[in-house]
């Protein structure tokens, strides 16, 4: 079910709409400052695991999940002041962040490494939805493996049957979030996308830059 809906000033009732079937389970998709998204309430098992079934995804694949802002980030990731002052500078904006989980963030979501990485995207739509659902949103690109994202939000709509509904806040980008490793210091970039990288690699001593360019060579799918 498509919900039209205005990127930036988003109509209240269709917001709620959103957050409804969020409450109910249901997957939905949505506009970000990237690509289309497609998520579900981070407080939800059974949604979690229709989010998987409705994607394809394997189940050791790592899924973010989206902030309203920074205030929220904290009671799920450990975050120090050097960590602080990156996501203030960064954020909101197209960038996920890798960063230690603390244990509100349910098992399922974390890497092996107790991990998670976190998305507060610049785009009034998303942000609204998780503002008012009062949670994070589970989040993962609205694409199938392999194939490049949906840029009309009809397509997401159609390619991907079993959703609660689309909010389409017109077309999408095709250039995935930038993903930063925070765990590692100085910084890692797993994968290069729309955030700009230049800063976390001149940081970056040269003995470690072959390392970043290997791991940007797994375009391990975080978004």
């Amino acid at each position: 079910m498509l919900v039209q809906v205005n990127p930036l000033h988003p109509e209240p009732r269709k917001i709620q709409r959103a957050v409804d079937a969020l409450n109910a389970g249901e997957v939905i998709g949505y506009p970000t400052d990237t690509v289309y998204g497609l998520g579900c309430d981070i407080g939800s098992k059974k949604a979690a695991d229709r989010l998987y079934q409705i994607k394809g995804m394997d189940r050791a694949h790592p899924l973010a999940f989206i902030c309203p802002d920074l205030s929220e980030i904290a009671k799920y990731a450990i975050v120090d002041n050097q960590h602080y002052r990156v996501l203030k500078r960064f954020l909101p904006g197209p960038y996920c962040f890798i960063l230690e989980a603390t244990r509100e963030v349910p098992r399922l979501l974390q890497t092996k490494r107790k991990t998670i990485g976190i998305r507060v995207p610049n785009h009034e739509v998303i942000r609204s939805v998780v503002s008012s659902l009062g949670r994070p949103v589970i989040s993962t690109t609205a694409q199938r493996v392999g194939a490049e994202p949906h840029v009309d939000a009809r397509e997401i709509d159609d390619d991907f049957p079993g959703l609660g509904l689309v909010l389409d806040g017109g077309a999408g980008g095709v250039v995935p979030t930038t993903v930063v490793d925070l765990t590692v210091q100085p910084p890692q970039v797993v994968r290069e996308g729309a955030g700009a990288v230049d800063e976390f690699m001149d940081e970056a001593p040269r003995s470690l830059r072959g390392m970043q360019s290997d791991m940007r060579r797994l375009k391990e799918e975080w978004s």
